[in-house]
């Protein structure tokens, strides 16, 4: 659902950039009461995983395909602030390396990628996780409705905003019919990877998943004849449980899925490129300004060997990606640790 440079006007695009703009601001500072010493190393894994798993077309209908947006997933993972920048970050390396959405609208793609689907899912997840039963079936479940429902949601959005700030006359009832109802099955696809990824999270950790925090109940102990719960775990102790294996799993699942199985990823075009050819939205794209970028439609430059090339360019924007997005929440990670240290330096201060 990349929007390109051109299928929206200037005055739009610059008042979604405004939008998306702020939503990073107020998302940067959510994320630092997020991130903690169990989710802020693997916050740029999520980002590289969804860059991956974006790569990875899957047919939906008569020559369309679909892809997984990731705002979900990201959401339940690492939390909803986090999440809104883990997102972000793919959507700036695919624009900037790999000229897949408009630079000029970078703004829409964030509002409606990665705030439409990370608001609405973490809404629907959180309000079904109160009332279903507090199970991990129940986190997975919740995962899958709230997947499925996000894709739409972002259909509509796109749908209204070309509705504002659309380059082209067109109908807009049938854009919005063609685009809600293809994203519908696209939403599947999303709610299948998400629940499955979420899942098998939370077999193994459910400690590292955000939209599961709580559902380990406490250990009980037999005092007295009486059952009383176990004293909490010390930070030392949680801190020593080691991410490694997560991560580096995680990455090496990326790689894999970025770097061999994005070959035979579906070649058709995905809801957006269909509904914008049948409807003539496309009439007025432009060519990205990163068209001569090395790693252009992700591929390598000079690699003739369309396998090789793919695989190299999903690999690079894999490893581009995790760093960026590591740099990114390591620095909030440790903004949050320096601004509890000064709190606490403060509040023992002796009052004149």
């Amino acid at each position: 659902m990349h929007v390109p440079d051109g299928f929206i006007n200037a005055p739009v695009s610059a008042a979604a950039g405004v939008v998306a703009a702020g939503a990073v601001a107020v998302s940067l500072r959510g994320a630092r009461r997020e991130l903690d010493e169990r989710t802020a190393p693997l916050a740029g894994l999520v980002a590289a995983f969804i860059f991956a798993v974006q790569m990875l077309n899957f047919p939906v209908a008569a020559g369309t395909s679909g892809h997984l947006l990731g705002g979900a997933l990201a959401a339940i993972l690492v939390g909803p602030y986090t999440g809104v920048l883990c997102v972000s970050v793919v959507l700036l390396m695919q624009g900037v390396l790999f000229a897949d959405g408009g630079l000029t609208a970078l703004g829409v793609n964030i509002t409606d990628m990665a705030i439409t689907t990370t608001v609405v899912a973490y809404l629907v997840f959180r309000g079904l996780v109160k009332v279903l039963p507090r199970s991990r079936r129940s986190i997975t479940v919740s995962s899958f409705v709230a997947a499925l429902l996000s894709v739409p949601a972002a259909a509509i959005v796109f749908t209204l905003v070309y509705a504002i700030g659309g380059t082209t006359d067109v109908s807009i009832g049938k854009v919005a019919t063609a685009m809600v109802g293809v994203h519908v099955l696209i939403g599947i696809g999303e709610a299948v990877i998400t629940a499955l990824t979420v899942g098998a999270v939370v077999a193994v950790r459910p400690d590292l998943v955000h939209g599961a925090r709580g559902l380990t109940k406490p250990l009980k102990l037999k005092v007295g004849g009486e059952l009383v719960d176990a004293p909490a775990a010390a930070p030392a102790a949680v801190a020593a449980r080691s991410h490694r294996k997560v991560w580096v799993i995680g990455l090496v699942t990326s790689l894999v899925l970025a770097g061999f199985v994005s070959f035979y990823a579906s070649a058709n075009p995905d809801g957006l490129e269909k509904v914008a050819h049948d409807e003539g939205i496309d009439r007025t794209a432009k060519e990205h300004a990163s068209a001569d970028s090395p790693l252009a439609d992700y591929g390598v430059k000079n690699i003739t060997d369309s396998r090789l090339s793919g695989g190299l360019a999903g690999v690079i924007g894999v490893g581009v990606t995790v760093v960026a997005g590591t740099g990114v929440f390591w620095a909030l990670r440790r903004r949050r640790t320096s601004d509890a240290a000064s709190t606490e330096v403060r509040a023992q201060e002796p009052v004149a």
